[in-house]
């Protein structure tokens, strides 16, 4: 059963609650149209779609403030947009133009933005884990107050930085959120076929942690159990390991033909788990928003997107000259 949004109404305020909701469909008409400029050859390399998860990402990032960071993955254009970037500059950075958060030179899957406290996505499996443990160590040791949530996969749950990372930020008590969006399959295999437990969120036991588990597709759950976390992070009680339980709709990446999932499970998912659709429904159900407000809201998203592309598309490529300038070494 989905969070009841009455309750929240008191607690968060309508305008909050509607701002969740634009954030989601922002994200999602975000997707629809860089997947539609990467096959009409506008955007080079690979795309990785989070379709499907939007939840996940406004849940966690509305519990944090301005101050806190995000390490994000290979499929961070959620998380990016849901910590508040600038979406025409983050547009810009997908097509590798010098007016793009990183000048055009991270791209879909290396994306930063540190003024909204997004220290990037990462193109390594559970390659923000350790980032975020150093993160969350310069706040302990400066004193700085702020917290991490570090977002990466179910397939990272098998990799040696994701036990590396848990077991240093739980003996250093460190002010870390470990939030693994489980879409059920690392890149071509089920999670099932990969690990011999049913919760990845399990494991925390074992570096003495508290473990949660949420619906991925209740953004008032994933906010609630994330804010629980931040406190904890907060009050220097250290980490938590979240598992979100979330699909992603679109294959691994655009060369993906998904053929190791059954086209049912697929439309089950599309049709009755929509995170997005359900929100929509609680807050007119409960009265948060009203139909015209919903309207309103689908055309703010729509002409910021247009007002995105064509600064996007319009602005300038890096010149050779800039070629070495920002790398580090």
């Amino acid at each position: 059963m989905k969070t009841s949004c009455a309750n929240y109404i008191s607690e968060i305020g309508r305008d909050r609650l509607k701002d969740m909701l634009y954030q989601m469909l922002l994200i999602r008409r975000f997707e629809e149209t860089v997947e539609r400029l990467f096959m009409q050859g506008k955007i080079h390399g690979t795309m990785h779609l989070c379709i499907g998860q939007e939840p996940t990402a406004v849940g966690a990032c509305a519990a944090l403030t301005n101050e806190d960071k995000i390490t994000s993955t290979h499929r961070g254009h959620g998380h990016c947009i849901a910590k508040g970037t600038d979406v025409p500059r983050m547009m810009a950075e997908l097509l590798g133009k010098k007016t793009g958060h990183c000048k055009g030179k991270g791209g879909s899957m290396h994306i930063a933005d540190l003024e909204k406290g997004n220290l990037g996505a990462n193109g390594i499996v559970a390659g923000g884990l350790p980032i975020a443990c150093g993160a969350a160590l310069t706040s302990l040791k400066k004193q700085a107050g702020f917290v991490v949530v570090c977002f990466f996969g179910d397939g990272a749950t098998n990799e040696g930085s994701f036990h590396e990372s848990l077991n240093l930020a739980s003996i250093w008590n460190l002010p870390v959120i470990f939030f693994c969006e489980n879409n059920q399959y690392g890149m071509s295999g089920n999670i099932k076929e990969m690990t011999k437990i049913e919760h990845l969120s399990e494991r925390a036991s074992s570096y003495g942690i508290p473990g949660e588990i949420v619906d991925g597709t209740d953004v008032l759950q994933v906010y609630e159990v994330t804010a629980k976390a931040v406190e904890r992070a907060r009050n220097g009680e250290g980490p938590t390991l979240i598992e979100a339980k979330t699909y992603r709709w679109k294959g691994h990446s655009r060369s993906d033909a998904r053929k190791y999932r059954a086209r049912e499970e697929e439309q089950d998912w599309m049709n009755n788990k929509d995170g997005i659709k359900s929100f929509r429904e609680q807050l007119l159900r409960d009265r948060a928003v009203t139909e015209q407000e919903v309207i309103e809201i689908e055309e703010r998203v729509k002409q910021l997107l247009e007002e995105a592309t064509e600064f996007a598309e319009n602005s300038p490529e890096p010149s050779i000259e800039s070629l070495e300038a920002d790398v580090y070494a």
